[in-house]
Parts: C-alpha cells; sequence; structure tokens
C-alpha cells in the first residue's frame, strides 16, 4: 500500500471514531452541550422486565419500580412478585445536579382476578357498573344447558333498553367495586335501589320493596331496595362445575362444566339481584365482562331458575 493510500485510510478511520463519539450517550466528552433527557424502553416477560434507560447527560439512575423496589443501575433488571399494574419511574441525574424523570405504565401477568380487581396496586379497587351500551352478545336468555334466546325479546340487546325500553333506566348507575384482598363494595346510589326480579320480590317481601315495577311488566324485571353489607367479601373461581336451578334440568337443577364464578358473602350480588347470587362470568377484559345471571321469574316454580341475564358490565374510571 502506497504512502498517499495509507494517509487516506488513517483519515477516514478518524473520521468515523469522531463520528461515533458524537453519537454516544452520558459519557461524551462534549456532554455539556447536549441537554439532559431520559426515556425508557422496557421488555416484558412474564413477571420479569429488562428496563433500558434511554438518556442523555446523566451522571446516576434512580429507578422505583412502583412496587416498593428501587435500583440505582442504569439498565436494571426486575422481577415483580405479583402480576399487576405498576408504574415505573427513572429519574436521571447530571453531574451539576440537575434531574429530569420519565414514567411508564406496565401490566404485568394480568391474570383474570387482577383483570377483575386492578391488581395489587388499586388501592381503591376497581369499580364496575352495567353497561347501557350493551354488546352484540348481551340477551335475555332461558335458565337451559345452552342459555337459549329468550322468544320475544330482542337479540342482541339494544344500548340503553332497560331505560327507553323497561324505564328502568337507572340500573345502569349502581357500582359494584372488586379489591384484591378479597373485599367488595356496592353502591345503589340516590335511589336506595337495585335492578332485580319482580317473581323474587313479590315471593320475598310481597313486593314490599318494589320500588319501580317497569313499564313492561312482561319482562318480570324491576327495581327494589336493597341496604348494602358492610365488611362484604367475594369469592371468584376461574374453572370450577356451576350446579344451579333450573326449571329445564332433570330432578330441577343444570350443571354448567369447567366456567369462571363470582360468588359473595351475606345476601350480596352484583347487578342483579334474585335467588341465584352466584353468577358465570363469560369474559373479562381489561375494560369489560360479561356475566350470565339467573332469574326465578315462574311463581309457580318458586326460587328455581327460569331465565338468565347475559349482560356486559363496563369500568367506572
Amino acid at each position: 500500500m502506497t504512502k498517499k493510500n495509507l494517509i487516506l485510510l488513517y483519515g477516514i478511520l478518524f473520521s468515523m471514531i469522531l463520528s461515533l463519539s458524537s453519537c454516544s450517550s452520558d459519557d461524551s466528552s462534549s456532554s455539556e452541550d447536549i441537554p439532559l433527557s431520559a426515556d425508557i424502553f422496557q421488555s416484558v416477560v412474564g413477571k420479569k422486565v429488562a428496563f433500558q434507560g434511554l438518556t442523555n447527560n446523566a451522571a446516576s439512575w434512580a429507578w422505583d419500580f412502583g412496587d416498593g423496589t428501587t435500583s440505582s443501575e442504569k439498565n436494571p433488571v426486575h422481577v415483580y412478585s405479583e402480576g399487576g399494574y405498576y408504574t415505573a419511574k427513572l429519574t436521571a441525574t447530571s453531574s451539576d445536579g440537575s434531574s429530569v424523570s420519565k414514567e411508564v405504565r406496565l401490566a404485568i401477568d394480568l391474570t383474570p382476578y387482577i383483570l377483575l380487581t386492578g391488581g395489587p396496586t388499586a388501592t381503591n379497587g376497581k369499580t364496575w357498573r352495567l353497561s347501557s351500551g350493551h354488546s352484540d352478545k348481551d340477551y335475555f336468555a332461558y335458565a337451559d344447558a345452552a342459555l337459549t334466546p329468550f322468544d320475544g325479546a330482542p337479540n342482541p340487546l339494544p344500548a340503553g333498553i332497560f331505560g327507553v325500553g323497561l324505564g328502568l333506566g337507572e340500573v345502569y348507575q349502581d357500582e359494584f367495586t372488586f379489591y384484591f384482598d378479597g373485599s367488595y363494595s356496592h353502591d345503589v346510589k340516590a335511589d336506595g335501589a337495585s335492578f332485580s326480579g319482580l317473581v323474587f320480590q313479590l315471593l320475598t317481601t310481597g313486593g314490599a320493596n318494589i320500588v319501580n315495577p317497569s313499564s313492561d311488566q312482561s319482562f318480570g324485571l324491576c327495581t327494589a331496595t336493597y341496604t348494602p353489607e358492610s365488611d362484604a367479601t367475594f369469592t371468584y373461581v376461574e374453572n370450577e362445575d356451576l350446579t344451579v336451578s333450573s326449571v329445564f334440568g332433570p330432578g330441577g337443577s343444570l350443571t354448567y362444566s369447567g366456567v369462571s364464578t363470582l360468588d359473595f358473602s351475606g345476601t350480596e350480588f352484583i347487578g342483579f339481584m334474585d335467588f341465584q347470587r352466584k353468577v358465570m362470568v363469560q369474559e373479562i377484559k381489561d375494560n369489560s365482562m360479561r356475566l350470565v345471571m339467573f332469574m326465578a321469574a315462574e311463581p309457580s316454580a318458586p326460587g328455581i331458575n327460569t331465565n338468565g341475564l347475559v349482560l356486559t358490565f363496563e369500568v367506572v374510571n
């Protein structure tokens, strides 16, 4: 190689070194010209999260993982002990003491129970109410093995049907809150009443508790007074065989195999007050869940389920 070519090669290499040096973060010799900044990149596998602090002109890094633990590493790996929603925070500090922070919201290993309750960091629980918009899978059913759609009822249910169609719009206001520790609270709002079965009220209170008998009583629905229990609890089971009374079942009962369920202490319930308080969970997502609630609507078969209400609940923000 000629002397002229060597000089050219050295010049190219020197230019590359200068270029690489100018692109580096945090340890650049000209860092005083780069504003302090911070961003977060993360990779999640199960409960393990690999964090990367993308910073400029930082001399130290302070991480708060949102679960009570911290780190001073620039690129830490953290394992959360429980799934849930967490806010991780990175504070980058420069050599002159100035600092900047960045946060990232994480959804870690979301089980159905965490989707229901909001997880361990949801100190106020997670609150749900009956969705007035309904979904394309909401309908009235028979309490048979297939939950067959009820003859004569719209399928799917149109938005706001309990208000516009039945004069029971207040049922969309009641709120039901689930806490990670198994506690449960129920807000019946200003009317002090809950969505209920007409036959249930006639058989248990002689109708004395009925507040609104509905403008169309052919569906057997009403609202009735209810006082929520203090210190109530709930039980969620992800997979079990649920046996309920049913006029369609041999011997007056049916079993739904391998379903998710919600059950409640005392007289508590969710959504609909009737003889059967344990309900079936068909689907649960971050912002919606669909339940099957049973109703005994035949006076000649007191307390035995005849129908099901397949309804969607939404999160109250």
